[in-house]
């Protein structure tokens, strides 16, 4: 049988990418590209030296979103990917994109979704004054991280931390969460449909937690 093939999207240093070439072989899956829309991405480095195939296609090149969703789709469709992932990709899709990929577009999304979607998750954690926070791998739908979220990692907030803290604490985390998430599909447990994450074919009512220390999934029971 033959590997279950990613595409990784990214946009800068690459650490979530990094994660997902060190599981590969246990994940039991292949990366068969990765792109980046900014050419300057230190991410890019990191797939070369893994022996990747790269491609790069700038933002900044094309007249509107549109043209560089469209090419951005063909570059993918060129490797025939099973699953795309988002990796720190900076760009919000459009819909054509995300209909085209529906079911194979996965994104990690650094908070317990579906609170704090959007930016300055961290600031607006430690704002609301939530005593948990974490990370989120979902599929990617029309709605900005508003997809069907798939794993989830969370930590305790500290009544000392600040955004950087918090930064610095969760990045390990999502680098633990996003290769096992993605392991899980090529093993083909997990699915997408009417818009719901599946496991073995049943709609999952919560998000599967990661417990790092004993590195398993555990059934999600709403807020910790």
């Amino acid at each position: 049988m033959s590997a279950f093939r990613l595409v990784v999207v990214i946009s800068g240093r690459g650490s979530n990418l990094d994660s997902l070439i060190r599981y590969q072989r246990q994940g039991g899956y292949q990366i068969a590209a990765v792109i980046s829309n900014r050419p300057q991405a230190a991410g890019l480095e990191i797939a070369r030296q893994a022996g990747l195939d790269t491609a790069v296609l700038d933002h900044q090149s094309f007249e509107n979103r549109e043209q560089f969703d469209r090419e951005l789709a063909a570059l993918i469709d060129r490797r025939q990917p099973d699953l795309v992932v988002l990796a720190g990709f900076m760009r919000i899709l459009g819909a054509e994109f995300v209909s085209r990929f529906e079911g194979r577009l996965i994104n990690i999304h650094p908070s317990l979704l579906p609170q704090f979607p959007g930016i300055k998750t961290h600031e607006r954690a430690l704002q609301a004054g939530v005593q948990w926070h974490g990370a989120s791998v979902h599929f990617v739908n029309a709605e900005v991280d508003g997809g069907p979220v798939i794993g989830q990692v969370r930590m305790r907030l500290r009544p000392d931390d600040d955004a950087a803290s918090v930064a610095d604490r969760l990045l390990p985390l999502e680098h633990r969460l996003l290769p096992r998430v993605v392991a899980l599909m090529a093993e083909g447990r997990v699915s997408y449909a009417e818009n719901k994450t599946c496991l073995d074919g049943a709609p999952c009512a919560e998000p599967l937690v990661l417990n790092v220390d004993a590195d398993c999934w555990e059934p999600g029971r709403g807020d910790p």
